[in-house]
């Protein structure tokens, strides 16, 4: 009996190496059993066993029904908004001084001014002060209560209108980068109570330059 356990012993000792032995000897002698990898000695009696090579391992397929693991993706990645549109601004020269400025409207209304502002007539002092019934009246007429007022007021006015032109993206973006410098400036200099309209306008002018950037 212990003959046989030691025999079944080997046997699966052998089993496990198959996978490098394909050739196992059975050795008898002297009512002993021994098995070995090696041909057995002059005198015993010998049997040759061929074992078969381990099988490779096989993934088995999933139960019916069973729905396979789930494997996590990466969220899809969100395309890139479209970029904010370059600033449109115009720069515009005010027609009653030369003064420029630059605005978003290029076609401002016409509006009335002065004829006299405009630099259009140069005639002599004496002609311009020189009777009660001109048009205007010299200071010290003024400040005597003389002198033609309604006139100043009513008279001599004439339909003016700025000139404008479309700035390129890049000026347009210095100028509302300037602009916003300036007015970032006085809401630091403001008082608190003053900010209100300076920070809108703060506000206005950041979403303009989001094109410049």
């Amino acid at each position: 009996m212990r003959i046989l356990r030691w025999a079944v012993a080997a046997t699966a000792c052998l089993a496990i190496g198959a996978a490098t032995a394909e050739t196992v000897y059975k050795c008898e002698a002297g009512g002993r059993t021994i098995y070995q990898q090696t041909p057995c000695a002059k005198g015993q009696r010998q049997q040759t066993i061929r074992l078969q090579d381990a099988a490779p391992a096989v993934d088995r397929p999933a139960p019916a029904g069973v729905p396979p693991p789930a494997t996590e993706e990466a969220p899809p990645t969100a395309p890139p908004g479209p970029s904010a549109p370059p600033p449109t601004l115009f720069g515009c020269i005010r027609a009653t001084d030369g003064k420029p400025y630059t605005s978003d409207n290029g076609n401002p209304e016409p509006y009335m001014a002065p004829f006299g502002v405009l630099g259009a007539v140069s005639q002599p002092l004496a002609d311009t002060y020189g009777n009660r019934g001109s048009a205007v009246a010299s200071a010290p007429e003024l400040n005597r209560g003389k002198g033609n007022v309604a006139g100043i007021a009513t008279s001599n006015y004439v339909w003016v209108q700025d000139q404008c032109r479309q700035l390129s993206p890049a000026e347009a973006c210095a100028a509302l980068r300037d602009e916003s410098e300036a007015n970032q400036r006085s809401i630091r200099n403001a008082f608190k109570s003053e900010r209100g309209p300076l920070e809108a306008k703060d506000a206005r002018l950041q979403k303009q330059l989001q094109g410049c950037r």
